[in-house]
């Protein structure tokens, strides 16, 4: 499940000036507030050029660090992007500008930051959302601390003591009949946390039901990760049908669909339904998409991921080594119940 990685020559269209703008205002928000970098740290912006979006966060990064040292990825070895990495002091900030993912020799390059103490934001696959998909992430970058993170907080505060949830939508009703995993957030708040970052843009709250065989009921699916991690727009959402936390079938289901399916089945044995998320992020809609699904998943509504691995929870019987698949999957949403609170409405929460 890998996809090809374009060839680095640059493509030359570039967005107008106007995102550039958008990138500028919302990337000093995230770093000032979210992840709280200041004069008193240095800063690593490590970047390559080949995309539109790229190159336009690109230059909203010179105008908010201009005082940062800036390498193109590109241009340079492996090694002196590793030794200016560890170069850089506790709390210390780097930005990774990926139009793909960075690859260097085995070093997992957010893992290994974060062991040397230093903040990260990471932007990746920007090759993925070309034209207005561009301005989509960037719309999604806006950092507003007082929605993300007072919605997540109250959602979390509700996860963590209802007796179950539900999710409605097209007409089909999916039941999680037990209580919930404590929620994690990814709202960029790291007060709390032993590592400040991650991967941009953000808004998410997490959580997965605490017995799996309590999962039961249909869902729609509008859009899945297909076998190259991108977002699947069936024209028809498919159906699945959910008993004791496994998907028993999949009505109109496309081939691009099954064939996920039959992959999961053929390594795993079964198909397991594990994480419940809830996006945030209102740039992101059911119809206003990016095709990178890791970018995707933080929209406003509830994906679900099938498959055995979700290492953030341990289940007894779920042997690490043998969970290999997480695939994101969004529910048609038009209600969510926590207990009997109605928590989302007409596209939003209302929490």
């Amino acid at each position: 499940m890998h996809s090809a990685v374009p060839s680095s020559s640059p493509s030359t269209d570039e967005l107008p000036a106007h995102a550039v703008e958008a990138a500028t205002a919302h990337l000093a928000d995230l770093l000032a507030i979210a992840v709280e970098h200041g004069p008193a740290h240095a800063a690593l912006v490590v970047y390559d050029t080949r995309t539109p979006l790229s190159r336009a966060l690109l230059a909203a990064y010179r105008r908010n660090l201009p005082d940062a040292r800036f390498i193109d990825f590109d241009s340079v070895g492996a090694g002196e992007v590793l030794a200016a990495f560890r170069a850089m002091q506790s709390k210390d900030l780097v930005v990774l500008v990926q139009s793909t993912n960075f690859r260097l020799d085995g070093f997992r390059i957010r893992v290994e930051l974060f062991k040397l103490g230093l903040k990260v934001i990471e932007h990746v696959h920007l090759s993925r959302m070309p034209g207005a998909q561009s301005e989509h992430y960037i719309e999604a970058l806006a950092y507003d601390p007082a929605y993300f993170r007072g919605t997540g907080r109250a959602l979390k505060a509700r996860i963590d003591t209802a007796p179950g949830a539900r999710v409605e939508g097209g007409g089909e009703v999916l039941h999680f009949a037990s209580p919930l995993e404590p929620a994690k957030l990814n709202v960029g708040d790291y007060s709390e946390m032993h590592n400040v970052g991650g991967q941009f843009p953000i808004g998410e709250v997490f959580t997965e039901a605490l017995d799996l065989e309590a999962v039961h009921g249909r869902v729609q699916v509008h859009v899945f990760g297909d076998t190259n991690y991108r977002s699947n727009h069936p024209d028809t959402p498919v159906t699945l049908v959910i008993d004791k936390g496994r998907v028993v079938a999949a009505e109109n289901a496309t081939p691009a669909f099954q064939e996920v399916l039959d992959i999961i089945r053929a390594d795993e044995g079964e198909v397991w339904v594990r994480e419940l998320g809830f996006g945030l992020n209102r740039a992101f809609t059911r119809e206003r998409r990016v095709d990178d699904i890791g970018t995707y998943e933080r929209m406003c509504g509830i994906h679900l991921s099938l498959g055995a691995k979700h290492g953030v929870y341990p289940k007894p019987g779920f042997k690490r080594k043998d969970a290999r698949y997480h695939i994101d999957v969004f529910a048609v949403t038009d209600a969510v119940y926590l207990g009997e609170e109605r928590v989302y409405a007409d596209g939003g929460w209302l929490v």
